[in-house]
């Protein structure tokens, strides 16, 4: 189904509510708007903090631990 056949089917559904439950769509499509773009936001700032320089010094610091200074080792 195409995108302007679901939207021409929910908007033919919507037209057959009452005002009430046409009203609880809207709403609806809002929260899901809103989560959509909430989500669009952290993918960024996710890109922007793997693209960026900040945390460089992580790749370079040395390993102060090895599995041999554990004491107690967990399979799981």
């Amino acid at each position: 189904m195409t995108r302007q056949a679901i939207i021409d089917k929910t908007i033919q559904a919507i037209n057959q509510l009452p005002e009430d439950k046409a009203e609880e769509i809207s709403l609806f499509a809002d929260f899901l708007m809103k989560r959509y773009e909430e989500n669009i936001v952290n993918q960024g700032i996710q890109q922007l903090a793997q693209k960026g320089k900040a945390f460089q010094f992580l790749e370079e610091e040395e390993d102060l631990y090895s599995l041999e200074d554990l004491k107690v080792k967990y399979n799981g």
